[in-house]
């Protein structure tokens, strides 16, 4: 079964482009090309959340089908690590025990697909990643003591697609893996660099490894084909993909909620797997919005009420009449162009209408969720992961949200969490946010 794959610029942007009459022949031929490459793929998201949601032999099953191991990378590539000169002695230890490892779980793993539980030894050996690289035959012999979570059980692998748009050939080169210093593609090191933060915040914040909370490690792509106007997560190959841009759209390595962004998709599949269609699809953006912000603000050090609650600010050109790809804290008023027309995320309910577009309009309606997030995170006060972002978090991690979730679900159990985290006063917090996009309960 092939996988879905994720992109930050939505569709009615690039559609807005392929057709204004404001701009010429090889500006609108650049949208459409993203717009054809973004059909080929874009059922698959809603395959694979589907396939998420089954039953768990069944859903290992389907997965299987994409032939993918999230908790490796290829062998080559951690190979790469151990013969590098820029690597330091303790990251090649790492990584020759990852290789080592890898030899001898392969079975174990074909077994695990099939439904039946991870090996007892599969499960010590990621534990033993945790710490510092000590001689496993120790290890096992007397136990170790819990140390502090750190970020250095992943690996980060940056590769250089030279502009190839053919994604049979992805990753592509390998121009920095991990624990090598920076080179000279300036994309690459900002790519690296980002998705190092991001991972970061999450272990800081929220006790989470890396992305399948194992320590899968990360593996993304510069360059990608001619003037790529977009930025994905490609779960069907576990990486990060960003284009150079062009005429209106560009520099999405640099933008650190971007990556926030489309690294969520990931961990939402290892939380609460949401459908891609209608409002689950959109509660699916939602949370990548979510915590593609938070990241945003705890990098800036900017409170809930200080910042500019923009997504995406760094990547429209300057001559883009527009200050971002979206605004949760104003939905519908990013940006406004007369070469490809207006933001149309509708702050409340009152705008919602049913579309065949867009999987439902999972772009498009997002803004209602997040503008709820804005405001629960303006009125605890504070930095939005103290107390909003917790309860968001948690929300995913209840076991309380279904994969075809409603926008009023999804609000009652995040009051509920709320609640139970915070106390009544913030349950009446988060409740009144909801209620103020118009998701309320009907009386």
């Amino acid at each position: 079964m092939p996988s879905h794959v994720c992109y930050i610029v939505p569709p009615y942007l690039l559609q807005g482009i392929a057709e204004s009459q404001e701009l010429g022949e090889g500006e609108r031929q650049a949208a459409v090309k993203c717009l054809q490459h973004r059909e080929a793929f874009t059922n698959h998201r809603c395959e694979r959340f589907a396939a998420l949601a089954l039953p768990r032999a069944a859903r290992n099953a389907a997965l299987q089908a994409s032939s993918q191991r999230k908790s490796i990378v290829p062998e080559v590539l951690l190979q790469n690590i151990v013969d590098s000169k820029d690597v330091d002695d303790d990251t090649k230890a790492r990584a020759l025990k990852d290789i080592e490892r890898m030899r001898h779980t392969t079975s174990a793993y074909q077994k695990s697909i099939t439904g039946e539980d991870e090996p007892k030894e599969a499960e010590e050996e990621e534990e033993e990643e945790e710490g510092t690289g000590a001689d496993v035959g120790a290890a096992s012999a007397a136990k170790k003591p819990k140390k502090k979570p750190t970020a250095s059980g992943f690996y980060r692998a940056v590769h250089d697609a030279k502009n190839d748009e053919d994604e049979d050939n992805l990753p592509g080169v390998a121009v920095r893996v991990e624990g090598q210093k920076p080179v000279e593609d300036e994309a690459a090191n900002a790519a690296y660099d980002n998705i190092g933060k991001v991972l970061e915040f999450y272990l800081e914040k929220f006790k989470w490894k890396s992305i399948d909370n194992r320590n899968m490690h990360v593996v993304s792509t510069v360059h990608f084909a001619e003037k790529y106007e977009n930025a994905f997560w490609d779960p069907e190959r576990n990486q990060m993909v960003f284009g150079d841009g062009d005429t209106f759209l560009y520099r999405f390595v640099n933008c650190i909620d971007v990556i926030g962004h489309e690294l969520t998709h990931a961990i939402t599949e290892h939380t609460s797997p949401l459908e891609y269609q209608g409002q689950p699809g959109a509660l699916n953006e939602h949370v990548s919005d979510v915590f593609g912000i938070m990241i945003k603000q705890f990098v800036e050090n900017e409170t809930a009420e200080a910042a500019d609650w923009l997504i995406g600010e760094g990547c429209l050109l300057p001559d883009v009449k527009g200050v971002a790809l979206r605004n949760m804290k104003d939905p519908g008023t990013a940006y406004n162009d007369p070469r490809f027309g207006k933001d149309p995320q509708p702050p409340h309910m009152d705008g919602y209408k049913k579309v065949t577009q867009d999987n439902g309009g999972v772009h498009l309606y997002s803004g209602i969720p997040n503008r709820a997030f804005c405001l629960a995170s303006v009125a605890f006060g504070g930095y939005s992961w103290e107390k909003a972002g917790q309860i968001w978090w948690k929300t995913m991690r209840s076991g309380r949200v279904p994969p075809r979730c409603t926008f009023i679900q999804f609000a009652d159990v995040t009051t509920e969490v709320a609640e139970e985290e915070f106390g009544d006063e913030a349950a009446k917090i988060v409740r009144a946010a909801w209620n103020e996009v118009g998701v309320a309960r009907k009386h």
